[in-house]
């Protein structure tokens, strides 16, 4: 069975496929059903075309001709394992861009006042986490808030982005540091200037000390269990649990609870866990971002 008709976009390099495969219902629940038993994605049926789509470039660029090829390329042992990781980095959507979230960015520059000890010589020691970096335009914009802040008001800080997705190759993107200008259109000039240096024509590079403050980790948040993670003192995490049916949405936000410290910050985007609420978290009162603050200590992983 053919692939379908074949179209090469040479701006992109990449094959873009007129006419994929069809795929039925029933093939496109099995597919569901791997997928959220995989990574935990959940596909509704109004993005079967994007699957469709997706798969079809895929398989061209592996040479299969079938969707029966292509599965059995996926369970073939380390090869498979390796074709699932670029599978997923082609299914999840790593389009973001710098200081995306102004007033959760604005919470953040908040919650670094309030805790900055009364001994002006004393550092704020703060620990961030943020939850499906993808190529880490967001980690960055929370390193370069928390360090401008201080810098501004002249005092030390200890503190660490963590930076965390599933996907390898966004990950591999991210430790680089290296953006296309137009990423940067929400930074602020003078914050371009002081934290980025010229790359090229159209890239820009952060400069050292921003990317030391953060570790870019791969996790697939199914498996928080599996992973050892220490507690935060803010964890960021917008634009991700959309990929996730409710309940398995509940999990994993109860599972972030867990990695806050007494005090700490959850931050969430908006609608996307609506009508939720946990016994040790209270919400911050803000017209503009969903916020929680952990009060309760027992659970707490420290």
């Amino acid at each position: 069975m053919a692939l379908g008709t074949v179209k090469f976009i040479g701006e992109t390099g990449r094959w873009q496929m007129q006419h994929p495969l069809p795929m039925d219902d029933t093939l496109f629940q099995h597919w569901r059903e791997m997928l959220e038993a995989r990574i935990g994605i959940s596909l509704p049926q109004e993005r079967k075309s994007f699957l469709v789509t997706s798969l079809a470039v895929r398989m061209r660029e592996v040479g299969c001709e079938n969707y029966a090829d292509y599965l059995e390329l996926l369970e073939s042992g380390r090869n498979g394992a390796v074709e699932w990781e670029i599978l997923v980095d082609r299914l999840t959507v790593h389009e973001t861009r710098f200081c995306r979230d102004q007033q959760a960015l604005l919470l953040v520059e908040q919650e670094v006042q309030r805790r900055l000890p009364k001994n002006p010589d004393e550092p704020v020691k703060l620990d961030f986490w943020s939850v499906g970096c993808a190529t880490g335009e967001e980690p960055y914009s929370l390193a370069i808030t928390v360090e401008h802040f201080l810098q501004s008001v002249d005092r030390p800080g200890l503190y660490s982005v963590m930076a965390t997705d599933i996907s390898r190759a966004s990950l591999a993107s991210a430790r680089e540091g290296v953006f296309h200008r137009n990423r940067l259109k929400n930074m602020p000039v003078e914050l371009l200037r002081t934290y980025f240096k010229p790359y090229d024509l159209d890239h820009y590079q952060l400069v050292k000390r921003i990317r030391d403050r953060v570790c870019f980790t791969r996790l697939n948040l199914i498996n928080l269990d599996a992973n050892r993670i220490g507690g935060m003192d803010v964890i960021f995490c917008q634009n991700v649990l959309i990929y996730f049916r409710r309940e398995r949405r509940v999990e994993i936000v109860n599972r972030l609870v867990d990695h806050l410290r007494p005090g700490g910050v959850l931050i969430l985007g908006a609608g996307e866990l609506v009508n939720w609420n946990h016994p040790a978290l209270v919400p911050i009162v803000n017209e503009e971002v969903i916020a929680y603050r952990r009060e309760q200590e027992e659970d707490a992983v420290l």
